[in-house]
């Protein structure tokens, strides 16, 4: 479909042009009600959905835990976006920006809070010592980081947006933006044909920000996209994202907050190491 758009002098906003989830986006910052975050036991408390972004941060404390960090418990409580809950103004104190995931790091005198996923991992990891690879590549170590962050967004909000949730398909930006998609894949497959690990040889927080994004896509689970974008094509990509989702802290990490897909595979919240056993979605409803 091709449709002529000329932009006018001055911008406003339309609420109902957006497509999917165009309630989530608009033009101004700040709290649209009163509601406040609730609070666990546990020293860290997350706020979260188990999007990609989200993933991330859950993928790594189950990593902390499973390694045996055992003051790295937490609490995760579920976000619905679609509500407007990141609108609440909770959580606008814990994240201005009002996206998922934001937390409260409860450790010292005072309760502080960080936002934004990579940041989350970076903080987690620096406070453990733990999954940042060796003192040698920590420069490849926030090179890849970065590269996550600004990659991602063109695989979401760009491929991801027009593909799947845009108005009606429209053939330009689909074409944009999988071009670019599919050349972000061939940078990373081309980096896993030599590298078992994307940093140092080591599994590092550096895979966990990369593969909620770019395994689920390889593993087509992408916006029912892995046809389109030939992602058998990218095999060292593959067997990585394989080898990450073999890992029981993925496992588990990839199903908090979980709101989507099979119902054993859904912890809305989770509170204790217990909760994977009993309260999934099969076992609750």
């Amino acid at each position: 479909m091709t449709e002529t758009y000329t932009p006018p002098n001055v911008w406003t906003w339309d609420k109902e042009n957006g497509g999917a989830w165009a309630s989530l986006n608009r033009p101004i910052a700040g709290a649209t009600h009163d509601k406040e975050l609730p609070v666990g036991e546990h020293p860290f408390q997350l706020y979260s959905l188990g999007t990609p972004n989200g993933v991330k941060v859950t993928v790594l404390f189950e990593e902390l835990l499973e390694a045996g960090y055992s003051d790295a418990e937490y609490d995760a409580w579920l976000i619905r976006i679609g509500d407007g809950d990141q609108f609440g103004s909770g959580f606008v104190a814990a994240n201005p920006n009002s996206k998922i995931p934001a937390m409260w790091d409860m450790t010292g005198e005072k309760p502080v809070r960080v936002f934004e996923s990579v940041a989350i991992m970076m903080h987690l990891a620096e406070k453990f010592d733990a999954f940042q690879g060796p003192k040698s590549a920590r420069a490849e170590l926030l090179s890849w980081l970065m590269w996550q962050m600004g990659s991602a967004p063109f695989l979401g909000g760009g491929f991801g947006h027009f593909y799947a949730y845009a108005p009606y398909p429209m053939e330009y930006p689909i074409n944009r933006y999988a071009m670019e998609t599919k050349r972000q894949l061939d940078v990373l497959d081309k980096h896993l044909a030599e590298n078992e690990w994307m940093v140092g040889g080591e599994y590092t927080i550096a895979d966990m920000a990369i593969w909620p994004w770019y395994g689920r896509t390889v593993m087509g689970e992408s916006y029912d996209a892995g046809e389109f974008l030939s992602v058998h094509e990218y095999t060292h990509l593959l067997a990585w994202a394989e080898r990450i989702a073999a890992r029981p802290g993925a496992v588990r990490g990839k199903m908090v907050n979980r709101t989507s897909g099979e119902p054993h595979e859904q912890l809305w919240e989770r509170h204790s190491a217990k909760d994977f056993l009993t309260k999934t979605q099969d076992k609750i409803g």
